[in-house]
């Protein structure tokens, strides 16, 4: 990774040891004299392993470049600090330096106000290692690493959007003759498939090598295992197929030795040095270059044709690799490659199969909900009386939300699962995407599943800053569209890179929507994509305006799946006020004028469950269900609302 190759692995800086060190790398003779590179690459892969250059970061780090900075634009603004670093590896040995532009894309330098600057950041990158490789017969890479966001599936950014970003930035660096292209730190396949495409509308003759960053199992961070990566990279026409970042050197040979079983193509090996260590205070590389060295050899005899190093490597490490490598057999053993296991996802059973909610759904039986708060603390047992009270009242499923306006709340699926095992109703379970990676996310659901949870609400969920703790940091890896993507995938039998998982998921998918958002048009694109995605049902925001449902339901008629109205017995003048001005409910002025008539707080509350019933019987003909909150756990109000269903939801009271 260019940055530290990267600065996303800042934490894990090594410092250049001294000058003294430079001066060793300078004088020293011990790598020996340089074989010519030949300018085709692909040729030069097939005599012998050529080697590239470490960390950019580390030692911008070490020379006083704070983490804060955006190392590319440092092309621009200190060129003889970047250039200095590329003739000292280039002194120490390597045979293709990577341009200091891992993170110059249009995404990234956004985040630092240096969009402006993308072509001039890539352009002179690519002409700094140009100037220092000259006197080296070296090859010049042009270092292109992700774009900093999530793209779709997963992410607001489309495929289009995500490729034309990644053109934009291999234009500029192949407008300067750079020799090939090292796509690196990938650690989703699709976000790398775009850029592999990108690289090749610029030049189809400019080389490109491909790297996925792994975990300690040799997987992606989309859970792709080496034997699926592997064949895939190649397929999409990359030149040499390789791991980069992450990890050190062990669990990458053990990851590109599955790799080799099952690809031909050339293979790259970029390991950290090591995992980073906290030595007093700071995160440091330990691995020594001999070490480093070693496994570059051990990488060479698996067939490895591309070594280098990333995070924590230094010229050191490339000195002490150059002359371990003079010592290797150009070629070493290949194996015959065997057929990759494809991924087949499963069929997805009916909805009436997944749940009891699905099945009356399903039937066309107008269903029944009631939200449940969980408590602060520890202490369930109101809540656990509340969802036996609804049980008994026939409703038909409890949705328990996932610490609604981010207030710090016992976990919902906890509750979830004690009102399925004590009470025996079905509940709904509310899943945001605040609080987890997408790697947390999976496990959630997984573990949802095998506790025999069957209905999700997905949605983005309220930022921390509305909540009990402001400063509480959010995670949004993805937003509500990308988490039904994942809820899909799971019911279908794959992980989020696309891989079996065993089994399947049986959950019943549920959206959030809310007809009276002001930009109803944002809000009608972003419920499409949500029914693309694999959204089966959707619950909308409390309802007081009929008109405003009538007109969304118009709006959704192409993309139609079953709605469930929120229906909310408000409790006084200031509970409307507050979610009128606070919360963004449309709330007409007539409800204001009813609940102004209540003299006492008891007939406000009275009068809200009225305009509640009002709502519901007026929404029955539309919709195929309620859900009925129940404001500070008054769960009778909420069953009082149902009176206007007819007896049948009340025979029990």
């Amino acid at each position: 990774m260019n940055y530290n190759r990267g600065r996303d692995c800042w934490t894990g800086l090594l410092e250049w040891r001294s000058a003294a060190v430079y001066d060793k790398v300078q004088t020293s003779s011990a790598a020996g004299p340089r074989i010519p590179m030949a300018k085709d690459l692909i040729s030069r892969l097939q005599t012998g392993a050529v080697l590239c250059d470490g960390a950019m970061g580390t030692l911008l780090y070490s020379k006083g470049i704070f983490i804060n900075r955006c190392y590319d634009e440092l092309n621009v603004s200190q060129p003889d600090l970047i250039r200095n670093i590329h003739q000292d590896y280039l002194k120490a040995g390597a045979d293709i330096i990577e341009t200091n532009t891992f993170g110059a894309n249009s995404f990234r330098l956004a985040k630092h106000g240096c969009v402006d600057k993308l072509a001039d950041v890539n352009r002179q990158g690519a002409r700094l290692a140009r100037e220092a490789a000259k006197s080296f017969d070296a090859l010049v890479a042009g270092a292109v690493g992700p774009l900093g966001v999530r793209i779709e599936p997963l992410g607001k950014v489309s495929l289009d959007e995500a490729r034309s970003a990644f053109r934009e930035q291999i234009a500029s660096l192949n407008d300067e003759g750079v020799d090939l292209i090292i796509l690196e730190t990938f650690g989703y396949l699709e976000e790398l498939h775009q850029a592999i495409l990108a690289a090749r509308e610029v030049n189809p003759k400019l080389p490109v090598v491909a790297q996925v960053t792994i975990d300690e199992e040799g997987n992606c961070l989309d859970g792709s295992s080496p034997e699926h990566y592997g064949p895939q990279i190649e397929a999409w026409g990359a030149d040499a197929v390789g791991c980069n970042c992450s990890v050190g050197p062990v669990a990458m040979l053990d990851a590109l030795e599955r790799v080799r079983a099952v690809t031909t193509a050339p293979l790259s090996a970029q390991p950290n040095a090591g995992m980073p260590r906290s030595v007093e205070g700071r995160n440091i590389y330990l691995c020594s270059p001999e070490y480093m060295a070693e496994y570059a050899r051990r990488f060479v005899d698996i067939g490895v044709r591309l070594v280098g190093g990333c995070c924590g490597t230094t010229p050191d490490h490339i000195h002490v690799m150059k002359s371990f490598l003079r010592a290797v057999p150009g070629h070493a053993t290949t194996r015959k490659p065997s057929p990759a296991p494809k991924a087949e996802p499963v069929e997805v059973p009916p909805m009436p199969e997944r749940s009891q909610l699905g099945r009356k759904i399903a039937a066309g039986e107008f269903v029944t909900m009631v939200e449940i708060v969980p408590p602060r603390g520890t202490e369930a047992s109101r809540e656990i009386e509340g969802a036996r009270f609804l049980k008994s009242v026939g409703v038909d499923a409890v949705n328990i939300p996932d610490s609604p306006r981010a207030s710090a709340r016992m976990s919902n699926q906890a509750l979830c699962l004690l009102v399925q095992q004590q009470v025996g109703i079905e509940p709904i379970l509310h899943y945001t995407c605040r609080d987890r990676n997408v790697l947390g996310i999976q496990s959630d659901l997984l573990g949802a599943s095998a506790i025999g949870i069957r209905n999700l609400i997905c949605i983005t969920g309220d930022p921390p800053k509305m909540g009990d703790y402001p400063d509480a940091t959010a995670v949004f890896d993805v937003d509500a569209i990308g988490l039904v993507n994942i809820v899909h995938n799971l019911n279908r039998g794959l992980d989020i890179g696309g891989n079996p998982t065993g089994s399947s998921t049986k959950f019943v998918i549920a959206v959030g929507a809310n007809p009276g958002v002001p930009n109803i048009d944002e809000e009608i694109r972003r419920f499409e994509y949500k029914v693309q995605a694999g959204a089966e049902l959707a619950v909308t925001q409390p309802v007081f305006d009929i008109c405003l449902l009538e007109a969304f339901l118009r709006r959704i008629e192409h993309c139609r799946i079953p709605v469930v109205a929120g229906i909310w017995p408000l409790t006084s003048m200031r509970n409307a006020e507050f979610m009128k001005n606070e919360l963004r409910v449309s709330i007409p002025d007539e409800i204001f004028a009813r609940l102004a008539k209540a003299t006492t707080a008891d007939a406000a509350r009275a009068e809200g469950v009225a305009i509640a019933r009002d709502m519901l019987s007026a929404v029955r003909p539309m919709v195929q269900g309620a859900q009925i909150s129940a404001p500070f756990g008054r769960y009778s109000s909420a069953v009082d609302v149902l009176e206007a269903l007819g007896t049948s939801k009340r025979a029990a009271v």
